[in-house]
């Protein structure tokens, strides 16, 4: 059995993680929560952001089926579920399968996400009510794009 390899290497990917320019920023769902796309890798199933967080109290309860990881780089936010608060400079690991109710605190955050698999909307009960993967965040952000004057197209530019 053969097994062939590619001499095509993607191009390397270097962009501004929290950048002033307010059009990269992509609105979540819950006003007050945003978005900065940094990676989209269709390969893996996978996508790295930084989630801006100007909201205080209930931002999502949601579980992701892949293990998550986290560096906060403003600012502080907690888990409801948990007795710890999430501080600039700190890392965070999810585990696959954790439920957990982000919560936003005064003062705001940014903080780095990278995220594979999915993540899944749950109800106060923890039934699914909702789900977002790389391809919905990837529509989600060329729509965002495409409203802002910057093309549908701008969104290539995250995607390996």
């Amino acid at each position: 059995m053969a097994i062939l390899f590619s001499n095509h290497r993607q191009a390397d990917l270097l962009c501004e993680a929290s950048s002033a320019d307010e059009r990269l920023w992509v609105p979540g769902a819950i006003d007050g929560v945003w978005s900065r796309p940094l990676l989209f890798d269709t390969v893996g199933g996978a996508w790295i952001n930084v989630t801006r967080l100007a909201k205080e109290g209930f931002i999502s309860r949601h579980a992701h089926p892949c293990p998550v990881h986290a560096y906060v780089i403003s600012g502080q936010w907690c888990y409801a579920e948990h007795d710890w608060i999430a501080k600039a400079g700190d890392y965070l690991f999810e585990p696959a399968g954790d439920v957990h109710t982000l919560t936003g605190l005064p003062g705001g955050s940014e903080t780095l996400f990278n995220i594979g698999g999915a993540l899944v909307e749950m109800d106060e009960e923890g039934n699914t009510v909702g789900y977002a993967d790389v391809f919905t965040r990837i529509e989600q952000a060329a729509s965002h794009f495409e409203n802002v004057g910057l093309g549908r197209d701008y969104v290539r530019r995250f995607i390996r």
